[in-house]
């Protein structure tokens, strides 16, 4: 994918279609619609029923907290009328707030679903660490004033790697029927006053990241040693864990899909990390019995859309 490429204004969409969405989660209660606050999933239905002078509903790829940010938050919705690229992009986008935009839409199988056929998730936590707080980035790093060894924090998080039981990081609100998940990789990393925990996994729990981003400042600061992390993972309990890190240095930044499903690749946010030049789908997904069960699917309803697409062709 470039940065720029023309948008088909001829040519109506129809059958299932799959959005990538972008938005600052500070004004919001999270992606998921509640009847109190404000929410990013009833903003964009708001603005896509508008384009399609008819209700539409979506489904995302993973929903996100309040306060947090999303750069490729992978949509997808059967749309009620007709219409072109241009104009889901372009008329969606003149109707939402401006802490909200549409990147791409793209027709899919309609076997494609945002969430159950997703392999992974990636997040990145961005904390400004220096003695003075952030100004221009306020709403989107985290601030630690106290000096971050980047580098103790990357070997204490290697314990959560692999397929764990991360009880002690979940919130304990969180309504995840098992705790397990897979932990593909995680980093820690530091760019002169950013430092950037990166961490992909199959799924997350309510509040995980935030909750690991936390303990491992705790180790960044010196207030723990390399093995806080470890230990935590072993206690399997909540009460017993550290303190949950502030909503708005989290970035849900890449969802990862089989490659048959034919999604755009574009650079992975925030902004602010332009400079590392990874694109989205770059990691792999370590085989799973889940992983590869999704890409079967997945292969098989792209081989059988495009069997259909040429039997109509030839009728």
């Amino acid at each position: 994918m470039t940065f720029f490429h023309r948008l088909d204004d001829k040519q109506p969409l129809r059958g299932r279609l799959a959005m990538a969405v972008e938005y600052d989660g500070t004004a919001y209660c999270g992606w998921q619609r509640l009847k109190h606050s404000a929410s990013v999933q009833a903003s964009l239905e708001k603005a896509m029923s508008r384009v399609a002078a008819a209700p539409v509903s979506v489904m995302c790829s993973g929903r996100t907290d309040s306060g947090v940010h999303a750069t490729r938050q992978v949509i997808h919705f059967d749309p009620p009328s007709p219409r072109s690229e241009k104009a889901w992009v372009f008329g969606t986008n003149a109707n939402l707030p401006r802490d909200i935009a549409v990147r791409w839409v793209k027709p899919v199988a309609d076997d494609f679903h945002a969430r159950f056929s997703a392999l992974a998730r990636r997040y990145r936590y961005v904390i400004l660490n220096r003695t003075s707080p952030p100004v221009l980035e306020r709403h989107n790093v985290t601030w630690c004033r106290d000096p971050l060894d980047a580098g103790a924090m990357h070997r204490a998080a290697q314990a959560l790697v692999g397929e764990n039981d991360f009880s002690t990081f979940r919130a304990a609100g969180c309504q995840s029927t098992t705790p397990w998940r897979h932990l593909h990789f995680i980093e820690v990393n530091r760019y002169g006053p950013l430092v950037v925990i990166d961490v992909q996994g199959n799924a997350f729990l309510h509040h995980m990241i935030r909750n690991i981003a936390g303990a491992l400042m705790s180790v960044g600061r010196g207030a723990q040693d390399e093995g806080h992390i470890a230990r935590l993972l072993t206690l399997r309990d909540r009460t017993l864990g550290d303190v949950t890190a502030p909503a708005h240095g989290l970035h849900f930044v890449d969802c990862l899909f089989d490659e048959s499903w034919g999604l755009p690749a574009e650079p992975l946010g925030p902004n602010l990390l332009a400079f590392l030049g990874e694109w989205s789908g770059e990691r792999a997904v370590p085989d799973s019995p889940m992983a590869a069960y999704r890409r079967d699917r997945s292969r098989a309803a792209n081989a059988a859309a495009a069997l259909a697409a040429e039997e109509d062709g030839d009728a």
